[in-house]
C-alpha cells in the first residue's frame, strides 16, 4: 500500500521545512473514539498506509496536523499499539484549551486528518541499562506506555524501574499505566505556581551508574530534571534522553 498525500490548506513554514526534508505525508481516518476520563480522549485510526512504509520504534511518534486560524499546525503525538497487520493504531489525547484537544472531543468516525512522518527516532541503549529512572505526565504517558513495554519485552525485563509522574487532574490516576510488580511510581502534582516533579526527583537522588534516564514533559521541567539525573544521579549525558513535550504559554 503506498502513502496517501494529504490535500490540506497551507501548512506554513512548518510544512515548508518538512517538505525540504522529505517527509512522508499520509491521511488518516478516525475509525474510533473512547472518553477515557474527562481529560483524556483516546482516537483509533487507520493508517492510510503508514504503518507498512514505517520502521517501529518504542515511543514512536508522528505530526498530526490540526486548523487554527485558518492554518494548519503541527503536534507531535505517539503511536499507541500499532497493528502493522490491520494499518491500524490509537493516539491519546490530554485534554486541555487548544486545536488538538478540541479536534479530539469533536472528531467523529470517517473523519480524516493528514500526519507526517519525520524525526521520530529512538532504541532501547545496548547494553541494557541496570536500571531505568522515567519522568513524565499525561501528555508523555502514552510514551512511558511504549518504552515500559519495550523493556518488558526485551532481554533484561526485571531490572529496577522509578517512575515520576506528574498530573493536573484527580482522574489521571486512573489512566492505564502499565507498571509492574517491581515498577516504583510517585505521582506529584502540578498546581497552577508550578510542578513539584525537579523537587521529588532532586530528593531521591543517588548512584545511578549504570542506568538510563528518560524524561518527556513540560519543557522547563524537562530541562531541569534532564540536568538532575546528569548532575546529582551521576549519568553521562548519553545516558539521558530528554525531550520536551509542551511548553507553558505555548497554544497546543
Amino acid at each position: 500500500m503506498t502513502s496517501m498525500v494529504a490535500q490540506v490548506p497551507s501548512r506554513g513554514w512548518q510544512g515548508a521545512v518538512l517538505k525540504l526534508l522529505r517527509a512522508d505525508d499520509f491521511l488518516l481516518t478516525v475509525a474510533g473514539v473512547e472518553s477515557i476520563t474527562d481529560h483524556y480522549v483516546r482516537v483509533h485510526f487507520a493508517d492510510g498506509g503508514l504503518l507498512a512504509r514505517t520502521a517501529l520504534h518504542p515511543t514512536m511518534w508522528i505530526r498530526l496536523w490540526f486548523e487554527r486560524d485558518g492554518r494548519l499546525h503541527q503536534r507531535g503525538y505517539t503511536v499507541v499499539d500499532p497493528d502493522p497487520a490491520t494499518g491500524t493504531f490509537f493516539v491519546e489525547f490530554a485534554i486541555h484549551d487548544g486545536a488538538a484537544a478540541r479536534w479530539a472531543q469533536t472528531t467523529f468516525v470517517g473523519d480524516e486528518i493528514p500526519a507526517t512522518v519525520m524525526g521520530s527516532n529512538y532504541a532501547l541503549p545496548e547494553p541494557s541499562p541496570d536500571g531505568w529512572l522515567i519522568v513524565g505526565d499525561a501528555a508523555a504517558l502514552p510514551a512511558v506506555n511504549s518504552l515500559l513495554d519495550a523493556i518488558e519485552a526485551s532481554e533484561s525485563p526485571d531490572v529496577p524501574i522509578t517512575i515520576w509522574m506528574e498530573y493536573q487532574h484527580e482522574d489521571e490516576f486512573t489512566l492505564p499505566l502499565r507498571v509492574r510488580e517491581h515498577h516504583r511510581v510517585e505521582w506529584l502534582s502540578r498546581t497552577g505556581t508550578g510542578s513539584t516533579m525537579v523537587d521529588a526527583v532532586r530528593a531521591a537522588a543517588f548512584n545511578a551508574t549504570g542506568y538510563h534516564a528518560w524524561v518527556a514533559a513540560e519543557a522547563g521541567s524537562t530541562r531541569k530534571v534532564a540536568g538532575l539525573f546528569r548532575q546529582e544521579f551521576g549519568l553521562p549525558r548519553a545516558a539521558v534522553t530528554s525531550r520536551a513535550y509542551w511548553a507553558v504559554g505555548r497554544p497546543r
